[in-house]
């Protein structure tokens, strides 16, 4: 089924998007406050350099499905969707400028409340969550005359296009990803990539949003990562093209969906430790690694964040489930839940701890080291089974696995937070 759409903003994302919707069956019209830009579209010209859409905006043109206009009434009165792909470049603050996209939503307002039609507004313009939200919808509603909801829709369609591979980004993307107040509002969006290869799918405005920054943030932080550790490998005198090509062999860890999850903070014998060599490493070589030298600092700010959410509760008696670093193992150095009770002990909290796995009679060598260095009374603390550990707490801070063999729900009626997940929710 094919639909008519306004593309607002023929620049790198626009046109691409504009040229290949007409492509697909789509009837198309690109508005821009640039008529220079308006009468190169018309020629069947592509305003922008892309590799491929020259030829295939020429064809669409051709065919009669594109065509440019600097009338955003008209393009609104001849349609049923505006996909906004509208530029937001840094201001000098690094903050996002949406001023173009402000003007773009006020001025399909205007019209459509001129129209009394039937309207989806698509925004493609990258956003931080929270502007679609909180700016766009007010000035839409204002100027539309009518809240959004039945008739009138705001949503977002996060784009993944690359310069130099758009088209082809374009037809084979990791996902088709909408966000949208409920399903109906997105499938009218979802139905204009039928002809898209991957897997459609729909969330809320404000995830999608940071769906895009995160992937962008991701691919700089592994761009970062790789320049590092080259750099390291120099000093090191090894290979360091070699080293990240068998890092990238690994896709059970690596290369994977492994540690990517929002949890608590990372401990355990391995991590901090060889963090720290590599870092101490690089300051004696007089090797800037800003990117390695920020992950303990990190790990450490994130252990504070979970300290705040269990302060914040006012609680004083602390049931923690999980002591060691990972559940199904014994070892307690650098468990950051190890300086979580240390923590709290220190700031007059009474605490008792449940994991079945830690056992002080079975510790040895730097285990036990450590454990007396920090938890000089751990004894004290251990309990043998749950309901002890109920009976005591105010508080319940479940934070390894180890509580998804600890019962609950239905025995323990105060607050429960989960460190595993509640850090990374509202």
């Amino acid at each position: 089924m094919s639909h008519n759409v306004a593309v607002f903003g023929v620049g790198y994302v626009g046109a691409v998007t504009a040229a290949c919707l007409a492509q697909d069956g789509h009837r198309v019209v690109g508005v821009d406050v640039d008529a220079g830009k308006v009468a190169e579209v018309n020629a069947g010209q592509s305003p922008v350099s892309e590799p491929g859409l020259d030829d295939l905006l020429k064809a669409q043109v051709q065919a009669g499905r594109l065509r440019a206009t600097t009338d955003a009434v008209e393009a609104v009165n001849t349609t049923d969707i505006a996909m906004v792909a509208v530029g937001t470049p840094s201001a000098d603050d690094g903050s996002v400028t949406v001023g173009g996209v402000e003007g773009v939503v006020r001025a399909i307002g205007k019209a459509v409340k001129a129209s009394g039609k039937r309207y989806t507004v698509v925004v493609r313009s990258t956003l931080l969550p929270g502007l679609l939200e909180e700016r766009l919808r007010p000035i839409l509603e204002e100027e539309a005359g009518r809240a959004c909801g039945d008739g009138l829709v705001l949503c977002n369609n996060p784009e993944f296009l690359r310069e130099g591979s758009a088209v082809k980004d374009y037809y084979q993307p990791p996902y088709v990803l909408v966000g949208a107040d409920t399903p109906d509002h997105a499938a009218p969006v979802l139905a204009l990539y039928d002809r898209v290869e991957g897997e459609k799918l729909t969330t809320d405005t404000r995830t999608a949003s940071l769906v895009k920054y995160t992937c962008n943030a991701y691919h700089a932080i592994k761009v970062a990562f790789a320049n590092e550790v080259g750099s390291l490998a120099r000093a090191f005198g090894a290979d360091g093209h070699g080293v990240m090509d068998l890092v990238c062999k690994d896709r059970k860890l690596n290369v994977s969906a492994a540690y990517l999850r929002p949890g608590f903070a990372f401990g355990g014998s391995c991590l901090p430790k060889d963090l720290r060599a590599l870092t101490r490493f690089a300051e004696q070589q007089a090797l800037r690694t800003p990117l390695l030298a920020s992950a303990l600092p990190s790990n450490e700010a994130h252990l504070k964040r979970a300290l705040k959410r269990i302060r914040d509760t006012g609680e004083r008696r602390i049931g923690l489930v999980g002591l060691s670093f990972k559940a199904g193992t014994d070892d307690l150095r650098e468990s950051p839940m190890v300086d979580l009770v240390e923590t709290l002990l220190g700031s007059g909290c009474e605490v008792k701890i449940y994991d079945p796995n830690v056992m002080l009679s079975r510790l040895r060598g730097r285990n036990l080291a450590y454990v007396d260095r920090h938890l000089p009374h751990l004894a004290s603390l251990l309990v043998p089974q749950p309901p002890m550990l109920l009976q005591h707490a105010a508080l319940l801070v479940l934070c390894s696995d180890v509580a998804n063999e600890f019962d609950w729900r239905g025995q323990f009626r105060g607050p429960v937070i989960d460190l595993r997940a509640d850090l990374a929710r509202p």
